[in-house]
């Protein structure tokens, strides 16, 4: 058995992906809020302002998940609930909510691990600049202090910040995502030097109030690199161009601009010879900061593309096969994304790696007989896992996997078009039905894997 005795199972939500109550207690508009309320900017006119009616079923929703046996469950806080203003006075209905949440989780046998921030900026910050303001840092820090205070008694497991690549390359960059800026692209690293710092203050603001009691870790995103056969020569393109900034993917998807500063201390060479020029006055003096010392890295892997070496050893993409496997989402399916993304991590960073995010979108529905049966959920889950396993037996230091989602929600700006959960959602009615993957997931977690095999 690969998976350690200590290894955490649990599955993933997001605050604006599950909430609703977009506008009550006090809370002020996020960034997602004013975003998908815009004519054309989410599938359908989607929006938000209900999603799952989390906000007030979340005794319900913390039930079921006691029904699927989850050991643990990772929940994100929304800044906006919390510190309307985006800086200043603390909302303490707001924060009275996580609290009745963390107190129902734990109530339940769940371990409960908060996400500080995943991608629902306050408007009010937004217009500030956002991310592009430096300012944004001390006010992050305002608000993991808030949250911090309030829930650190009872949560140890944290996390500052998901997928940078994300709420920077897609929202400020390609602006298909909240605020949906097209900005320069000196401009968004100077955003994403930003958020760095931010999240070292984070850091600070954490192991103030926690000590090592508290687990922090980080959350890039990225495609696994995966060498096309197991010779050392692939191996190691793989593992090269996995951290590497080729032309062969855009630099905000390059892993090692968002996780090298933090659990290295330094930019990439290769990385720092394109962006240096862009990086704020005196970046350098940040890097002590940003690199606080972590208890894990955390990565959301879903997909992969596979590399080859050239004659001289260099990385080549191996074009995809027509008719390869693909979700609903039309992302590839691969089950070695997790043998050799959480390796190479592992390897580089020296820290154990948590897969904090993996799923699949599916187009699930009730059937006639009332249940949900997804059977491609629970394929896809157990190769994925079974390479997981490949990827322990190999010597990576693998700590936990949680799947993506919990439960179908808002899919920002898929609407409600893509269904992720291990709970199938009525978004008309709220009924939840846990699907057959819930179930399977139960014994996978009850049983540390072994029920895989």
């Amino acid at each position: 058995m690969a998976f350690p005795p200590d290894f955490v199972w649990g599955a993933a939500t997001a605050a604006y992906q599950i909430e609703g109550a977009w506008d009550e207690d006090g809370k002020s508009r996020s960034i997602w809020d004013v975003f998908s309320s815009e004519p054309g900017k989410t599938y359908n006119g989607d929006t938000g302002k209900v999603a799952c009616d989390h906000y007030h079923r979340y005794k319900d929703d913390v039930a079921l998940m006691k029904e699927i046996g989850l050991p643990a469950y990772r929940f994100s806080v929304a800044w906006p609930r919390v510190v309307p203003a985006g800086r200043g006075a603390v909302n303490e209905k707001g924060l009275d909510f996580y609290s009745r949440l963390v107190d129902e989780l734990l109530a339940a046998g769940i371990e409960p691990w908060c996400t500080l921030y995943h991608w629902d900026l306050p408007h009010v910050l937004q217009l500030e600049g956002g991310w592009c303001n430096p300012a944004i840092s001390d006010a992050f820090a305002e608000y993991a202090s808030a949250v911090a205070k309030k829930l650190g008694d009872r949560v140890s497991n944290w996390m500052t910040f998901n997928e940078p690549q994300c709420f920077l390359g897609l929202s400020l960059l390609q602006g298909v995502q909240a605020p949906g800026y097209k900005l320069p692209q000196a401009d968004v690293i100077r955003a994403a030097h930003n958020s760095l710092v931010a999240h070292g203050k984070a850091v600070d603001v954490l192991r103030g109030i926690g000590g090592d009691r508290f687990r922090i870790g980080y959350v890039p995103t990225t495609q696994t690199m995966i060498p096309a056969t197991e010779s050392p020569a692939d191996i190691e393109a793989a593992r090269r161009a996995q951290f590497c900034h080729t032309s062969a993917r855009p630099l905000f998807w390059t892993v090692s601009l968002f996780s090298d500063p933090v659990f290295l201390g330094a930019y990439p060479e290769d990385i720092l010879a394109e962006i240096s020029g862009s990086l704020p006055g005196g970046w350098e003096k940040d890097l002590p900061l940003i690199s606080r010392k972590l208890d894990f890295c955390g990565i959301n892997l879903y997909s992969g593309r596979h590399i080859k070496a050239d004659e001289n050893g260099n990385p080549v993409v191996v074009p995809q096969k027509s008719g390869y496997p693909q979700t609903a989402i039309k992302w590839n399916v691969d089950a070695d994304t997790l043998r050799w993304g959480p390796r190479f991590l592992s390897e580089r960073y020296g820290l154990p790696v948590i897969v904090t995010e993996n799923g699949l979108s599916l187009s699930d529905w009730v059937h006639l007989d009332g249940k949900v049966h997804d059977p491609q959920r629970i394929d896809f889950t157990r190769r994925y896992l079974l390479a997981l396993e490949k990827a322990i037996e190999d010597g990576a230091n693998i700590a936990g996997y949680f799947h993506w989602s919990l439960m179908d929600n808002f899919e920002w700006s898929e609407g409600y078009k893509e269904r992720f959960g291990l709970i199938h959602v009525d978004f008309e009615t709220q009924k939840r039905t846990i699907k057959d993957s819930g179930y399977w997931y139960r014994d996978v977690a009850k049983t540390n894997g072994a029920s895989l095999h």
